[in-house]
């Protein structure tokens, strides 16, 4: 069961993450500090599809991790989340279509390792 539900926190999480990406993406660099600023940019999320199905995956992400730490130590838990980063580091590239250097896939690597250790 808490593989499962490691798997469900990490995938939310993913998933959340690419969403928010893609959703402020599209809503354009945000250069406008004011207040009508800060308007305009939350009218544009609230109305954005991906940014409200980015809160789905972090919602279920959420939930997922608060199960997970019912059924395995925090010491287990918190530290196997950090899986997310290799996967969202390979969909980031995938899907957002971003350079990701050799610097960043050594990072992930060493993710790989340290997530290895943990589960052991």
């Amino acid at each position: 069961m808490k593989w499962f539900l490691l798997a469900l926190v990490v995938l939310g999480t993913v998933f959340g993450d690419l969403l928010k990406a893609a959703g402020m993406r599209r809503l354009g660099e945000v250069d406008d500090f004011s207040a009508s600023g800060w308007a305009k940019l939350l009218r544009g999320a609230m109305s954005s599809p991906l940014l409200g199905l980015s809160l789905v995956g972090y919602t279920v992400s959420f939930f997922g991790f608060m199960a997970l730490v019912s059924v395995a130590e925090v010491s287990f838990a918190a530290p196997a989340t950090a899986a997310g980063y290799v996967v969202e580091t390979a969909l980031a590239a995938a899907v957002l279509r971003e350079r990701v250097g050799w610097q960043r896939w050594a990072g992930a690597a060493l993710v790989v390792v340290g997530v290895g250790l943990v589960g052991g």
